[in-house]
């Protein structure tokens, strides 16, 4: 295990390559950014944005996923008010058991800003039956969720004839998951390469769940299905200077976006600004961090890092601090919602733990054997 010599970025991360200099893809792709004409790229943004005005079969130039969060709030408000789109926001919900009254709200607020927006719901049973299956094979309940959440909006755009589908920020380049590269800094055609879409992610599905005709919302249009339609994927990020995780939720705040209260101890995010519609993926952020060696934390501060908003030895005592951190009010909920006990979660989590990088000690505490920002 060895850390970027710039920020907090393990080389565990899937997918990623450090250069010979010993920096990650993010660093290396941020430091490029000194160099970018924004207002070249802006305007090849709007030479994009005019093929597709008034393009699409229905009255809508665009589709934008959200989910009421920081991210796709600033997108859904950038492409209306500054690029003068029209665009259609596509939402998947979450069962009752799952969305917070925070997350209802934030979408609320945003369609309530003007937005025309379709709302989908996958079936609740199905989609509690795929997370119990996902938890106990790969400790990673979130993989058809996931699968549902990038599939619903190029299936919407499909269903509505809209050939532009706007995303956030470009994982190749801003996150360091090279799989995902296309053939420029916004082309997100390739998003379908990223752990979650990669061939056969519907395999154990089958295998586990079988077809009864409820897995329509997991499945991600084949690349001959994006041809037919010709949908391209933008990366809208590629396209903003100042995109980034804390500018992103100062935009959204602005327009009543409600944040998190329940503190870094209990989740991992550091400003209350991320996952804002459920609280599981909290769950996902620790059992990352047992598997990779990098929770939420880390990713936060990879970010403030290279902005120069924190020193590198300021964020190790904070990953060190909270990169494992997890209320056990969410695990609970959510091990009443699957039906087990928190020991058996527990014992689940440990079976995954990547022994390369931590110690179980006998009382069920899992420790790390690497230093942050030092490695193994």
């Amino acid at each position: 295990m060895k850390y970027c010599t710039h920020c907090l970025q393990p080389d565990t991360r899937p997918n990623t390559l450090f250069t010979p200099e010993g920096i990650c893809p993010a660093c290396h792709y941020f430091f490029q950014l000194e160099h970018v004409d924004w207002e070249e790229r802006y305007g090849i943004l709007l030479d994009l944005v005019s093929r597709y005005k008034g393009r699409g079969k229905q009255p809508f130039d665009c589709i934008i996923g959200v989910s009421g969060g920081k991210d796709s709030t600033r997108q859904a408000l950038f492409v209306r008010d500054k690029l003068g789109m029209n665009p259609l926001l596509a939402c998947l919900t979450y069962p009752p058991e799952q969305v917070t009254e925070r997350g209802v709200d934030n979408i609320s607020q945003l369609i309530n800003l003007g937005f025309d927006c379709v709302i989908s719901a996958p079936a609740p049973g199905t989609w509690r039956d795929l997370i119990r299956h996902s938890f106990s094979r790969f400790t990673n309940w979130a993989k058809p969720t996931e699968l549902a959440l990038f599939s619903s909006v190029p299936q919407l755009a499909i269903q509505y004839g809209i050939e532009l589908i706007f995303w956030g920020e470009n994982p190749g380049l801003q996150l360091g998951d090279l799989k995902t590269l296309g053939k420029t800094g916004y082309d997100g055609n390739n998003l379908r390469n990223m752990n979650t879409l990669a061939g056969g992610a519907m395999d154990w599905i089958l295998e586990m769940h079988g077809d009864n005709g409820d897995l329509i919302p997991y499945r991600y249009p084949s690349l001959e299905e994006f041809e037919k339609h010709n949908i391209s994927i933008v990366y809208l990020g590629w396209f903003l200077g100042d995109w980034s995780l804390v500018n992103n939720a100062r935009y959204s705040c602005l327009e009543g976006l409600q944040i998190r209260e329940d503190g870094v101890e209990n989740t991992g995010d550091l400003y209350g600004v991320t996952s804002l519609d459920e609280d599981w993926v909290t769950l996902n952020q620790m059992i990352k961090y047992y598997k990779f060696g990098f929770g939420r934390v880390t990713d936060y501060l990879n970010e403030e890092i290279r902005l120069g908003r924190i020193k590198r030895d300021a964020g190790i005592e904070l990953a060190q601090r909270y990169d494992s951190a997890c209320g056990d009010q969410y695990i609970q909920s959510f091990c009443e919602y699957i039906g087990i006990d928190t020991s058996a979660f527990w014992q689940q989590v440990r079976s995954s733990v990547n022994q390369n990088l931590f110690d179980i000690r006998p009382d069920g505490n899992i420790v790390p054997k690497f230093r942050v920002g030092e490695g193994l």
